[in-house]
């Protein structure tokens, strides 16, 4: 059961840091810099100053089914517009009533697609390009002919639905532990970059919830951490690099989903923060990102009574979208809706209703609806109704349109292929991701004094624990990499597995432990770090994913966080571990009863 106690106390202390941080104003506004850095990664324009009336003008030549298309970001099964396997093309049958993206695109004409490995959207960074074309010319040369807004989910870290050859960056939180603006930015400068050369001009990132519950299981390492001024300036941060890169940033989730125990893609989160806790602790990320410009802001699944009493998920809540996120916060961009197939936000209403409501609330583009077809007659109808007039359908559109030419999708809406191959992965893209992830691993502990291992005596390592998927696309797994990058470091070092490890301990130096996720109280993780510990060989934790971990498990010779389990932060531990570079990160959460916000050390001591 969660540790309700201990995490009032973490809510209180977080209250505390946020209400005595000195200028949260200018902390709010986005990261300083130095001309020196501009240099290095220079934010490119903006992005283009819309026509606002030839934008008026296309909408007014639209159909009211063109208009309410423009609403809908859509699945679509496949690897292709027009040619996808047949399985992909028996889902899109079953789902959609169509055999091809194509299809669906101009039956319902739809404003954007979102992308999905488990879609099969995203095999290659080549193949990626050539369906966004795809998806483009159907688009351009059917109904309104307006191009499409294509978007996925790659906020890096946990979160990556396209990896190798793609560069894939530490995740957020892993960025918090860098402190670092400057490398937030540049990530996703890089990361933009790669996105656009396949098409893709909406990235469902950053995450601007700040996590302040070690039992959140949906957000957790997705943040850049529990300080609200910290989390603001690397969100403003990362906005800037996105779009200067020409990618519509998606700050998400608003109000703020950072202090939840419900997951939203299976229930209806509960926030009891108070008016004033979310003043001072959810809403400055966001503030922040508005204040940077960002192009759209994503609405949460959950329920906050103190914003609105109704017991409405944000997403369909005015008083939130619109009493809030538009009044308050002054938004005049996209706001777009997390994903409609998800629990949370189907539990109180049908489907039929959800996409209207969130429109009424002051959504703009409606994501992902389990059922298409129905979604597309409900706002039509609700239009015939009178409960939704034309004007709201219009304003709406004509945000989007805005957005679009933004990020000049009216002016170039196809990707290169010759630019996907000089772009996607390129040398000093990668070099970027290793030398930014080597700012964030954190040395926790140390007592046995074994950090750095010295590396020239070639020692016997020992590597096991859990190994969790990897992200899309790295070499994993983890502990495979980093014994893979110990060894390539002049030590000995043999992965295996934890059912194994007790026996294999016996002459080894060190036993290099990797969690993921443990849980309070018992666990076979917990059991498998007693067990290696009676035997006298030296335990070093590496917790993978979450630095909770630290707090449950036995006190090791040596503990570090990586945040995430990508190649580039198994590389950059395997160099700490080994003083090929001294460890800098530093929590950006407290790990309760352990260590607190802020903590790490420096070297082995």
């Amino acid at each position: 059961m969660p540790n309700h106690a201990s995490r009032r106390n973490l809510l209180a202390a977080a209250v505390a840091v946020a209400a005595s941080a000195a200028g949260a104003a200018a902390a709010a506004s986005g990261p300083a810099h130095t001309p020196a850095d501009d240099a290095l990664n220079p934010d490119g324009p903006p992005g283009r100053r819309p026509d606002r009336a030839r934008l008026r003008r296309a909408v007014e030549r639209m159909s009211l089914a063109e208009k309410v298309g423009q609403l809908f970001v859509s699945r679509a099964y496949g690897h292709s517009a027009t040619d996808p396997d047949p399985a992909d093309a028996e889902q899109n049958q079953a789902a959609f009533g169509v055999r091809t993206a194509a299809e669906l695109v101009s039956r319902y004409h739809l404003g954007g697609i979102v992308y999905f490995a488990w879609a099969h959207n995203t095999r290659d960074p080549q193949q990626i390009a050539a369906l966004s074309g795809g998806l483009q010319q159907t688009a351009l040369t059917t109904g309104a002919r307006i191009p499409l807004l294509l978007s996925t989910d790659q906020e890096h870290g946990a979160v990556a639905r396209i990896g190798k050859p793609a560069t894939l960056f530490p995740g957020a939180m892993a960025l918090g532990a860098s402190g670092s603006a400057a490398d937030a930015r540049r990530a996703a400068r890089i990361a933009g970059t790669e996105l656009a050369a396949m098409g893709i001009r909406q990235d469902y990132a950053p995450v601007a919830d700040v996590n302040v519950n070690p039992a959140n299981p949906v957000i957790g390492v997705r943040s850049f951490g529990s300080d609200p001024r910290a989390v603001a300036e690397l969100v403003a941060a990362q906005v800037r690099g996105y779009q200067g890169a020409g990618v519509a940033a998606t700050a998400k989730h608003f109000p703020g989903h950072g202090d939840t125990e419900t997951d939203s893609h299976v229930g209806l989160p509960v926030m009891r923060h108070t008016r004033a806790a979310w003043e001072e602790l959810d809403e400055p990320p966001f503030r922040a990102a508005v204040e940077a410009g960002v192009d759209a802001i994503m609405t949460a699944h959950i329920v906050f009574p103190a914003l609105d009493p109704s017991g409405d998920p944000a997403t369909l809540s005015r008083p939130i979208v619109t009493g809030i996120l538009r009044e308050r916060l002054g938004f005049q961009g996209v706001v777009v809706t997390d994903a409609l197939d998800m629990a949370g936000v189907r539990q109180k209403y049908g489907d039929d209703r959800v996409p209207v409501l969130a429109l009424l609330a002051g959504c703009d583009q409606l994501l992902n609806p389990p059922d298409l077809p129905l979604a597309h007659r409900s706002v039509l109808a609700a239009v015939a109704s009178g409960e939704l007039t034309e004007e709201r359908v219009e304003e709406s559109v004509l945000r989007i349109l805005e957005l679009k030419s933004r990020r000049g999708l009216f002016d170039e809406a196809y990707p290169s292929a010759a630019t996907v191959g000089a772009v996607v992965g390129a040398r000093g893209h990668l070099d970027a991701a290793d030398r930014i992830a080597g700012a964030t691993t954190t040395l926790l502990a140390d007592p046995g004094k074994l950090v750095p291992i010295d590396a020239k005596a070639a020692p016997r390592l020992l590597v096991t624990g859990t190994d969790p998927v990897s992200p899309s696309g790295t070499t994993g797994p983890p502990t495979v990499v980093l014994a893979r990058e110990l060894t390539a470091l002049g030590c000995r070092a043999t992965a295996v597995a934890p059912s194994r490890a007790v026996a294999a301990a016996a002459g080894h130096a060190a036993v290099l432990v990797c969690t993921y996720n443990v849980p309070e109280g018992d666990s076979p993780q917990r059991t498998l770090v007693t067990e290696l510990t009676a035997t006298g060989v030296p335990v070093v934790l590496v917790a993978l994913r979450n630095p909770y971990d630290a707090a449950r498990l036995p006190a090791c010779a040596a503990e570090l966080a990586t945040y995430s389990w990508g190649d580039a932060e198994m590389r950059a531990a395997a160099r700490v571990l080994t003083g090929a570079a001294r460890p800098s990160g530093r929590l950006p959460v407290p790990v309760p009863g352990r260590y607190p916000l802020g903590h790490g050390l420096s070297t082995g001591s």
